[in-house]
């Protein structure tokens, strides 16, 4: 029994033995680059290791002068191989060193090139750019480096930006079109149609492909904050386009002479029109996380309803898909208006361990951490520089009746 299975293990190391001297040979033809003389070299080598084996071997069992007959034709075996495989060798152990520096024989990782392109563009010669454009996109149709050339040659060289945004909506489209750059090819898109063609309208219509693309997103988000200032962008573009006559007054004469300017400072806008105003765009733009952090702002410092500041403050930080950076900013916000507003310690520890909850792994909460080894401190402070004031009484809704309260709580 013992027998039979030395047989089987004989057999199957032959086998494995033989597999493994196949599977170099042929990886060894596929690397070489003269595979004729690779498989002259195996044939000399398979004869000489079999005379080797049929005459040397035997000798030096024999002893004596046919030891020394083995000997000698051992070296000439071994002055063979050195001959035939020394370049091999060589290689082996060059390119193992050469391959800490080079990255060895691997081929390099395909991938498209604009050089060319941009070689052609710098001669003004847009065309012949898009061709050599398209001739790599044909191979890397999802490259969102080459897509963004051809787009902004489209738009820039040769001034047709209804090119462009097809080619732009064509990627954007493609399943394989990662968020990221989809989100950025669309508001680049929405930049050409307000910078370019004035175009308020397709320039929203561009970034809310954003939100209808990645609904609940922080990519969603930017893009309702984007849509969120169009207007203010679209009056700019406008004026400079339709300039109207401006009367601009007269200076102040002898101003240095002057014992005090306090009466040419402008006039700060009343800090109730302010709130007013970011009411009325709030209503248009919820999600205009700018304009709320401001009137938040308003309601602490000028009315001094840290209420009301909370509850906006309240909203931007329970808005999904923000930022961990932009949430502790808004927790920060909070305790510094806590703080101004005379807000015990008891108070304000629980806004900045907010931070430490939701992010205790980012650098936020350290900051946070910090804040509250002081904060006691921080509070004491603010106590000795602000004198006692006796306030006015305001009215609850302070003018803004029309706003409901969303009654939201940290």
């Amino acid at each position: 029994m013992s027998q039979i299975l030395q047989s089987v293990v004989n057999i199957f190391s032959l086998i494995a033995i033989l597999i493994l001297a196949g599977w170099l040979f042929i990886r060894a033809l596929k690397r070489s680059t003269d595979p004729r003389v690779l498989i002259v070299k195996w044939v000399v080598t398979a004869a000489a290791v079999y005379f080797q084996c049929k005459i040397s071997v035997p000798a030096f069992r024999n002893g004596g002068f046919d030891a020394i007959f083995g000997l000698i034709l051992t070296l000439l075996f071994g002055l063979l191989m050195a001959i035939l495989w020394r370049e091999s060798f060589i290689d082996i152990f060059a390119n193992a060193l050469g391959s800490l520096y080079d990255g060895g024989t691997e081929p390099p990782e395909p991938k498209p090139y604009y050089s060319i392109a941009l070689s052609k563009r710098k001669l003004n010669r847009p065309l012949e750019a898009v061709v050599e454009i398209r001739r790599q996109l044909a191979q890397f149709p999802n490259d969102y480096e080459g897509v963004h050339l051809l787009a902004t040659i489209q738009t820039e060289d040769l001034k047709n930006l209804s090119d462009a945004e097809m080619t732009l909506n064509h990627f954007c489209d493609s399943p394989e079109a990662p968020p990221r750059q989809v989100a950025a090819a669309l508001t680049q898109l929405a930049d050409w149609h307000l910078k370019l063609a004035q175009d308020a309208a397709s320039a929203r219509g561009a970034l809310e492909k954003i939100i209808a693309k990645f609904p609940d997103s922080e990519l969603s988000a930017a893009a309702a904050q984007r849509i969120a200032h169009l207007g203010g962008a679209e009056e700019i573009l406008l004026a400079a386009h339709d300039r109207r006559p401006m009367a601009v007054p007269e200076g102040v004469k002898s101003i240095g002479l002057r014992a005090s300017v306090r009466d040419l400072i402008p006039a700060e806008t009343e800090p109730a029109k302010l709130a007013a105003d970011y009411v009325k765009h709030l209503e248009r733009h919820p999600l205009d996380t700018e304009a709320r952090e401001k009137l938040a702002i308003v309601y602490a410092a000028h009315y001094q309803r840290l209420d009301l500041a909370t509850n906006e403050l309240a909203q931007l930080i329970s808005q999904p898909n923000q930022p961990p950076k932009q949430v502790a900013h808004w927790l920060n916000l909070l305790a510094d208006l806590q703080i101004r507003s005379g807000a015990d310690y008891e108070t304000v520890r629980p806004t900045l361990e907010k931070i430490i909850e939701q992010f205790p792994d980012l650098a936020v909460a350290e900051l946070a951490r910090s804040r509250l080894n002081v904060l006691k401190l921080e509070i004491k402070g603010q106590k000795e520089e602000t004198p006692g004031v006796k306030l006015g009484v305001y009215e609850q809704n302070i003018g803004l009746k029309s706003r409901s309260a969303h009654g939201l709580q940290l």
